[in-house]
């Protein structure tokens, strides 16, 4: 066959030239980039030119600010005339929880036994040292936490890593399903989905799985009371507490959930397990199951399996630690077309100080304080706040449920601000921290951005949000001062403690 042999030469000679110019025109350009970038004095050997800038890196840089805002006077711990108040005994506490646990691990036992497993199934231990324990018996008269406990941190990475090992609806769900007597309970909705996660340390805190992407706005159509619960703002309202120095917030973190091993396959209620399924995107799906408008159009997804969600830490047992619910005097009209009395009288303060509790001592000024975090989070939704029996009239609020919070970056809703617009007082401590977050060295938006940073699921907001927050944050001062000018700063700015005040070169001067 003499063809093909004829055509080998040019074949070869073809290949040749091809090889000839790959080496020219791609490999050699590429090892004199790579000779030049290895020469003697030359530090950036393979790394971008970008990685050359001796500029700390953004987290580096914001760190500083919540470090120095929190090393402020001003959020220092003044010397208490004694120790706080806790909430409970340790040796009480220790002695339900223990029960509890006991109790837990006989029924786990009865369970798998009805379901013939045979594996062994280690039994969870309570553990003194537990993060949620230690979480719990900090809680005092002060606040869910002290100023800079450890603690807190602990039990944020242990919701975030520990292995859940049981899951169920909550007690709102159940009291819509029937299996709960609940005096209290949210309006059944399939938007509304919440779950209470066991961990392997016996705690336990509340699931709110994702429902909105953080880009997008509550539409402004939408009623407040129909408004998405979104994971996020669970997160970013935790953190916004702690930087106003509240600790009213149980402590809450972001976290990636299977929702197959750490829900379906660890939970016992017949009920969740059977609202779990497949969508036709191959994603794992659960719904709520409730009396109306809970269809698998409502469904949260996995992608396949993971989602994210919050996870806020449980309180102390009802039982250890009584609380009570109580409506809030500038309660919404849950209805299209109603609407309350503070809604059209602008005197209603004055009717409200007749009433007790709010005629004398830190009530209202809590519940003011209350409107200030409602206001910069967005959050319309407030309609009962909860206190721990113990501490009685004068203990601090409980600021629950914020996942209706950070939905419209674009509106600021001023009428969150009436009992601040309307009573025109405010603690000297709130006050004097507001005003610090409004000086460019403590910049709310920066701390804020910081100190989120620090949650798995960061960028917890977006930059709107963020920069929100300093926008509403002088529309209070602006709100402040008007009343000021109109009552005088001796009427209008209670003062709260005996912590002594900030030296003079960091003092914020209220007529800032």
């Amino acid at each position: 066959m003499p063809g093909p042999r004829r055509d080998r030469p040019a074949v070869l000679l073809l290949l040749g030239a091809l090889l000839a110019a790959d080496l020219y025109f791609h490999l050699w350009p590429r090892a004199r980039r790579e000779l030049a970038a290895g020469a003697p004095g030359c530090p950036c050997r393979r790394r971008p030119a970008a990685a050359t800038a001796t500029a700390p890196p953004p987290r580096a840089r914001a760190a500083s600010a919540l470090r120095r805002l929190f090393a402020h006077p001003l959020y220092r711990p003044a010397a208490p005339p004694g120790p706080a108040e806790p909430l409970l005994g340790a040796r009480e506490a220790l002695r339900y929880y223990r029960r509890k646990a006991a109790r837990w691990n006989r029924r786990h036992k009865l369970y798998r036994e009805e379901l013939n497993l045979t594996s062994p199934a280690a039994p969870l231990l309570l553990r003194p040292e537990a993060s949620w324990l230690q979480f719990h018996l900090g809680i005092s008269r002060d606040g869910l936490y002290p100023r800079s406990s450890p603690t807190v941190n602990r039990l944020l990475r242990d919701m975030q890593d520990f292995t859940t090992v049981s899951a169920d609806y909550s007690q709102d769900e159940k009291a819509l399903l029937g299996a709960c007597d609940c005096s209290q309970i949210v309006k059944p909705s399939g938007v509304h989905l919440k779950l209470v996660l066991r961990f392997q340390d016996f705690g336990k805190a509340m699931f709110k799985p994702m429902r909105q992407k953080r880009e997008e706005e509550t539409p402004e159509d939408f009623f407040y009371f129909v408004d998405f619960q979104r994971h996020n703002a669970e997160i970013a309202a935790f953190h916004l507490d702690r930087i106003l120095d509240f600790r009213r917030v149980p402590p809450t973190a972001g976290r990636l959930i299977n929702v197959t091993k750490e829900i379906l396959e660890v939970t016992k209620n017949e009920i969740l397990q059977s609202v779990f399924f497949v969508s036709p995107a191959s994603n794992v799906c659960f719904f709520a199951k409730c009396p109306y408008m809970c269809k698998t159009e409502y469904a949260v997804c996995g992608n396949p399996h993971l989602l994210e969600g919050s996870l806020s830490a449980f309180l102390p047992s009802l039982n250890l630690a009584p609380r009570l619910s109580i409506p809030n005097p500038w309660i919404r009209s849950y209805s299209f077309d109603g609407k309350e009395e503070w809604e059209v009288n602008p005197l209603y303060c004055n009717t409200v100080r007749e009433i007790y509790p709010y005629s004398n001592g830190n009530r209202l000024l809590n519940i003011v304080d209350m409107a200030i975090f409602d206001f910069l989070i967005g959050n319309m939704d407030r309609h009962h706040y909860e206190m721990f029996t113990k501490f009685g009239d004068d203990g601090f609020l409980l600021h629950l449920d914020n996942a209706r919070g950070f939905g419209r970056h674009s509106h600021d809703e001023t009428s969150i601000l009436a009992p601040l617009s309307q009573c025109c007082i405010i603690k000297r401590t709130t006050l004097l921290r507001l005003q610090l977050l409004a000086e460019p060295e403590y910049r709310l938006s920066d701390v804020m951005r910081e100190s989120l940073l620090q949650d798995r699921l960061a960028p917890v907001l977006t930059e709107p949000h963020l920069l929100a927050l300093d926008r509403r944050l002088q529309l209070i001062l602006k709100a402040v001062r008007k009343c000021i000018d109109t009552y005088g700063e001796a009427t209008v700015v209670a003062n709260d403690t005996t912590q002594p005040e900030a030296p003079a070169s960091d003092r914020v001067k209220l007529t800032t």
